[in-house]
């Protein structure tokens, strides 16, 4: 198991680890592929600056999934990581949960952090879209990948969320505001909460139970809880692919082997030298998103697949206006279930698939997300405290008993 891809000092009160899609400054930054193994950029990503601005050092690149496209990094360049029982294991998940970093920085593209955070049980807060720079975050499907905390605990993730938070003139999707205040209050009376029941139909049996568990935690702090229908989750799995290989294809479009990267060897001429660079540097799920996006983009299916996305995404967010005004924050199962054996993911395409079914409304809408135990906090956007108030009750609750 490698949870590192390179380490860089010991441990104390101020290390973060950080996800390989993020650039930092002489360290190796391959996004989990063999095309950029020999990488190493010469500045450092906006939020690396900014940590290291206000005393944080970083401990090492975490082992990540190529490009972050998969389920829990099985497709790494540098191998899968796997807890002692066999299982799975998201490396920046595991390194916190270990305690071999007090903090970690993870890009959410399809939901690899918030699986990661489940299974090793610790907190992972995405933020709304365009609060955290993406400057320095290796580009994947640009509209939806976010850097997000992880951390033991909702009010240490906060803490450095606050850090990192706030407009940078460097990215262009970077929201005006200059700073943000994360803050929880006392208790979560007055929240209303809702749980999409076609989410507790997908899930095991164990992960729906930890769903309830939670929902009881905060009726007995005061909140209102109530089950409502969200039929258009399926629409979106179905939108959020499209949207996902669509812009994957055109930015992964730069990695020719010419101006750097992966270089495939006895090319005849410039057609054959991006053949063999991108056959033999891609792995299978980046490849297929590299396909599927071609077709998607193309003359003929432009406006029946690209173009009707977009349109679910603006319906979709339409809809969420609707379901916000009833409830502050919605509760669901970040994943299928507890734990994934190798087995699980030998076709990993089917199953980051399946599991989107869980994840994308988020990356699709821009929405904040808060992993706390073992389940999805959802709010509209810059609905973080609401989020970390319900996660700090839980965390409250359960380390009280």
């Amino acid at each position: 198991m490698k949870l590192y891809i390179t380490e860089n000092t010991k441990r104390n009160d101020k290390t973060v680890a950080v996800d390989d899609t993020i650039l930092v400054e002489g360290m190796p930054s391959t996004a989990g592929s063999k095309m950029l193994g020999e990488f190493k950029p010469l500045f450092d990503a906006e939020v690396i600056s900014r940590l290291y601005n206000t005393g944080f050092s970083i401990t090492g690149k975490s082992n990540v999934g190529e490009f972050g496209l998969d389920l829990l990094g099985e497709t790494s360049n540098y191998g899968v990581c796997l807890n002692a029982d066999g299982t799975l294991a998201g490396a920046a998940a595991a390194i916190v949960a270990n305690g071999d970093a007090e903090y970690a920085l993870s890009v959410d593209l399809n939901g690899t952090p918030r699986r990661a955070a489940t299974l090793q049980n610790v907190c992972f807060i995405k933020p709304t879209y365009g609060t955290v720079s993406r400057h320095g975050v290796i580009p994947c499907a640009c509209s939806a990948e976010q850097i997000g905390v992880m951390a033991k605990t909702s009010v240490k993730a906060a803490e450095l969320l606050s850090i990192i938070a706030g407009h940078d003139k460097k990215d262009g999707t970077s929201l005006p505001q200059m700073k943000y205040d994360y803050t929880a209050a006392d208790n979560a009376t007055g929240i209303r909460i809702g749980i999409p029941t076609e989410y507790i139909e997908k899930a095991e049996q164990t992960v729906s139970e930890k769903v309830y568990r939670f929902a009881d935690v905060m009726k007995a702090d005061g909140a209102t809880v109530e089950e409502f229908s969200l039929s258009e989750l399926s629409f979106v799995q179905a939108a959020w692919q499209i949207l996902l290989c669509a812009e994957t294809c055109n930015n992964l479009s730069r990695y020719d082997g010419v101006k750097f990267g992966y270089r495939g060897n006895n090319s005849k001429d410039i057609g054959e030298l991006y053949t063999s660079s991108r056959t033999e540097a891609f792995g299978l799920n980046a490849k297929f998103a590299i396909l599927y996006g071609s077709y998607v983009l193309s003359k003929g299916h432009y406006e029946s697949c690209y173009d009707k996305a977009l349109r679910i995404r603006r319906v979709l967010r339409n809809k969420l206006d609707g379901i916000f005004s009833q409830f502050d924050l919605i509760i669901a199962p970040a994943c299928s279930k507890l734990a994934y054996s190798p087995s699980d993911v030998v076709n990993s395409l089917e199953a980051c698939y399946n599991e989107s079914y869980f994840t994308a409304l988020s990356n699709i809408s821009g929405i904040p997300i808060v992993v706390c135990g073992g389940v999805q906090l959802m709010g509209d956007s810059f609905s973080e405290n609401k989020l970390l108030t319900a996660a700090t009750v839980y965390e409250r609750t359960e380390v009280g008993k």
